[in-house]
């Protein structure tokens, strides 16, 4: 079936009541345009089909989690906001904030600071994220790469790829601080995306050469629980 509401277990630091009160404004507007058009004198029928026609764009009884959802989407002219920036600064549109006006939930100074809070929370849970993932790769992957990469002094031909992988990580967790030392601090709108277009790109690189050292490094050096381990270490 299509995209759809879901609301599964979150985590602690989550809480639904936000978002149910979004799908709650949503349906609460719809009504209320529809029963405009009533109260207007418009038949029933009419009203419902003119709704539909407002809104047929949206309909989609396909594979909503499929890739060809969001270029179908596209061609229809809907929005995709796939990030946390672009979903942030559309909760602060004209548009929304007319929406929470008319029922009577916000005024345009509580979307504001609703927003503001929105972007400071992304950008200092990002800032936080990336420290940790560089003091983990300098106190924990490097001193595990070098010991490794130490086993085959006497035999480099069998070391394989392992050299040039783990003096990638050294190079790319150096590129990722100096991207996070260029972070703006003027505007959080524009540090949220910066954050999401420069600093978490450079974190997913770090992290996939991380990933395929561990598929490489002798396994009572790796500092980290594995997936595997956290997984299934319990039935052991």
């Amino acid at each position: 079936c299509g995209n759809r509401f879901e609301f599964r277990a979150v985590g602690s630091s989550q809480c639904c009541a936000m978002p149910v009160a979004i799908c709650n404004t949503m349906f609460a507007a719809g009504m209320a345009h529809l029963s405009g058009l009533l109260e207007s004198g418009m038949p029933l029928r009419d009203a419902v089909a003119k709704v539909y026609r407002e809104n047929r764009e949206i309909i989609f009884t396909g594979n909503g989690y499929s890739k060809e959802w969001p270029k179908e989407a596209a061609k229809r002219g809907l929005p995709n906001l796939n990030t946390t920036p672009l979903a942030a600064q559309q909760f602060n549109s004209y548009k929304v904030k007319s929406i929470f006006k008319e029922m009577g939930i916000f005024e345009p100074e509580e979307v504001d600071a609703r927003a503001e809070l929105m972007f400071e929370s992304y950008n200092s849970l990002l800032a936080i994220e990336a420290q940790t993932l560089i003091r983990m790769v300098e106190t924990g992957i490097i001193p595990a790469c070098a010991k490794d990469l130490a086993i085959y002094k006497d035999a480099p031909e069998l070391a394989g790829e392992r050299p040039e992988l783990y003096k990638s990580i050294v190079a790319e967790l150096s590129r990722l601080k100096s991207v996070l030392k260029s972070v703006p601090h003027d505007d959080v709108s524009d540090e949220a995306f910066y954050f999401c277009s420069s600093v978490k790109p450079q974190m997913e690189v770090v992290r996939s050469l991380v990933d395929k050292a561990e598929g490489l490094m002798q396994a009572d050096l790796y500092p980290y629980p594995t997936y595997e381990a956290l997984c299934y270490s319990h039935w052991v």
